[in-house]
């Protein structure tokens, strides 16, 4: 309502400014000429006011003057004043002498054309009050458009911790319902709140504790063993600091690509082993699994490929990864620096 309010009074100011302009010309014109010629001339020479004052605000100031073009915008204006004020003279000239017959002939020289020139460069500089006003109602225009933002993402903001609340309080009624009759799957619902709870409050973090991204692998690991019809045998060896500090879903990849590519779900066996490690100054991370018999060996996946574009911001050529196939075994192993 208030953007349709500040669009209104700028057209309103201009249309109310330009008329007022036309009233001007046409009581010093009547003097001289009729009340039909002076209506005419003080429409045609607004028209080029309009012409000056518009281009030099919508094409000149923003595509030259602003883009630090000075001295072509400089130019430009001046071939702009003499192009209009030429045209103008001319025009005058005429309608004056071939137009209106009671007009005494007049020969058309240079001297018309510097004296309308001169008239078009007052113009311009005259012009300023309007670019200012268009200036200051563009501003509260856009003002009023940040504020009614700044609006809807706190409302959004307020809705998006409500809906997540809701959810959370849900699944702890449907683990509280499943605990009783079957604590199996209570476990599995617990491990999805906890998930989504990283999700929704830990990711967007710049790091995360470490011990909050083991948790998040193991609650993964957990759901996801569920779609193994035969289990897995899982060696998770961890020997790390719990407080250090890391970019949140940093190593999840490696273990999404383990459940995705690296398990036959129909076999009776598989076989994983993940590691991670920390000293003073790494962090490495390894997960080796045995690649199921139809499994071809292809290039590195979306996952992987962001994981490594990632990195590259993230550590730069600090960051070490290798992944490959070797023998029926593929091994992928991040090295990264703690920081």
């Amino acid at each position: 309502m208030e953007r349709v309010f500040f669009n209104f009074n700028m057209r309103q100011l201009q249309w109310l400014g330009w008329g007022l302009i036309c009233i001007f010309l046409f009581t010093s014109l009547l003097s001289m000429d009729g009340w039909q010629q002076s209506i005419f001339f003080s429409l045609y020479y607004t028209g080029f006011y309009a012409t000056v004052i518009y281009t030099d605000m919508l094409v000149l100031q923003p595509h030259l003057y602003r883009k630090g073009k000075k001295l072509l915008y400089v130019l430009t204006v001046i071939c702009l004043i003499a192009v209009t004020g030429s045209i103008r003279s001319y025009g005058n000239w005429y309608i004056y002498n071939h137009i209106i017959d009671d007009k005494p002939e007049k020969v058309f020289s240079y001297d018309m054309i510097i004296s309308s020139s001169m008239g078009m460069a007052i113009v311009y500089f005259l012009g300023y009050p309007i670019r200012m006003t268009m200036a200051y109602f563009k501003l509260r225009k856009q003002t009023a458009a940040l504020l009614l933002e700044k609006s809807q993402t706190e409302l959004n903001l307020l809705k998006s911790k409500v809906q997540p609340h809701f959810l959370f309080n849900t699944l702890n009624n449907i683990y509280y319902e499943a605990y009783l009759e079957a604590p199996r799957t209570a476990l599995l619902i617990e491990k999805l709140a906890e998930m989504m709870r990283y999700f929704m409050e830990e990711s967007p973090r710049e790091k995360v504790m470490l011990e909050t991204e083991v948790g998040f692998i193991e609650n993964y690991i957990g759901l996801e063993r569920i779609r193994v019809r035969h289990g897995i045998q899982l060696d998770f060896h961890k020997q790390y600091d719990p407080q250090h500090m890391i970019p949140p879903m940093l190593l999840i990849t490696f273990v999404e690509n383990i459940f995705k590519h690296g398990i036959d779900k129909c076999a009776s066996e598989n076989k994983i082993s993940i590691s991670l490690t920390t000293d003073s100054e790494h962090l490495t991370f390894e997960a080796i699994n045995h690649l199921p018999d139809c499994q071809v060996p292809t290039k590195a996946g979306l996952g992987l490929k962001t994981l490594t574009h990632r990195l590259d911001i993230l550590y730069g050529p600090k960051a070490q990864l290798v992944c490959g196939a070797k023998d029926g075994i593929y091994t992928a192993s991040l090295k990264i620096p703690l920081v």
